[in-house]
Parts: structure tokens; C-alpha cells; sequence
């Protein structure tokens, strides 16, 4: 059994929980938030105790993969709606830069043309610096999500290290053909 799935997950004051047929519903501050979970896993809400309980009804392998990620999946709602989730990265090059222009994201990194990336809806993309982009969002998915999209347009390079990573990423520099042959 799930060692992550026996755990409930306490729900903090201010956050109300729905559960009908098979759909958790979590509301607070900084939004809602629906997860559809898998039919073999039941989930309770005890409201006195104020925490949710994952259920997991057999010990068959098809039902036991779900038990530890639909108890993660419905902790990460309660963390979002109350805090939310954050992705910094970090612009790195010579004349690479960021700009926001309505609903999309322009990045300027090193090709002929601005790259435009739609933000998500329930996505908030902040610019502290033109180098520097800040994701929120109550769902830890979407903004992961958005994070990877965005680094997938230029990606660290080893040589000089140019490219958009996250912010605190080890870039892996190797040396260049000059220094390698000496």
C-alpha cells in the first residue's frame, strides 16, 4: 500500500471541498480547482477533522498506482488555491530578452523572428527584468507545464551557456575546441 496515499491531506481554514461522483472540487483564495479521479480510489472529506481521505478499495496492481498520485494530486489543489505555485527563469545571452504583448509572450533569443507563446488563461507571467520571467498559478501542473514550453523555444547550450533555464539551474559547460586540445 501507498505509503503517500495512507497520509490524509488536512484541508486549511478558508478552503472549501466538494466531492460528487468522482470529482474533487477545491475552492479558496486563489481560485478552483476540479480533479476527475480514477474510479477505483474513493476519496471522503471529513469536515469535523477538516482533511481528505484517499481509499484505495484492493490490494490489485491496476488500483494501487492510483491511490499515492490522486493523494498527491488533490494535496498540490489544496497548496495551490491557498499558495501559489511559482517558476522563475532566467534569460541568458547577448540581446535575448522578453516582452508581453496582451496574451502572449515575445522571445527574442537569437532567431530571425520573435517567438510568440500564448499564456495560459489561469496562468499569471510576470517580467521583473527583460531577462527574468516569473509564472503563478493555483495549478502546479499548468505552470510547469508553461515553464518547460518556454524553455523548449531555446534551451541552455553547454559551450557558452546561452539559452532560457530555470532560475538556480546547473548548466553542464563543456570545454570548447580551443581549450580541449591544449
Amino acid at each position: 500500500m501507498s505509503r503517500i496515499g495512507k497520509k490524509p491531506v488536512a484541508v486549511p481554514d478558508g478552503v472549501d471541498v466538494t466531492i460528487n461522483d468522482g470529482v474533487v472540487t477545491v475552492k479558496g483564495t486563489n481560485g478552483e480547482l476540479t480533479l476527475a479521479h480514477h474510479p477505483s480510489v474513493t476519496v471522503e472529506f471529513d469536515a469535523d477533522a477538516r482533511q481528505i481521505k484517499v481509499e484505495n478499495p484492493g490490494e490489485l496492481r491496476e488500483n494501487r498506482k492510483f491511490h499515492g498520485l490522486t493523494r498527491s494530486l488533490i494535496n498540490n489543489m489544496v497548496q495551490g488555491v491557498t499558495k501559489y505555485f511559482e517558476r522563475k527563469l532566467d534569460i541568458v545571452g547577448v540581446g535575448y530578452q522578453a516582452t508581453i504583448d496582451g496574451t502572449k509572450l515575445c522571445l527574442q533569443v537569437g532567431f530571425a523572428n520573435t517567438v510568440e507563446l500564448p499564456i495560459p488563461p489561469n496562468v499569471v507571467c510576470e517580467l521583473p527584468s527583460n531577462i527574468q520571467i516569473a509564472l503563478k498559478s493555483a495549478d502546479k501542473q499548468a505552470v510547469g507545464q508553461f515553464a518547460a514550453e518556454i524553455r523548449r523555444v531555446r534551451p541552455p547550450e553547454p559551450y557558452k551557456g546561452k539559452g532560457i533555464r530555470y532560475q538556480n539551474e546547473q548548466v553542464r559547460r563543456k570545454a570548447g575546441k580551443a581549450l580541449a586540445s591544449g
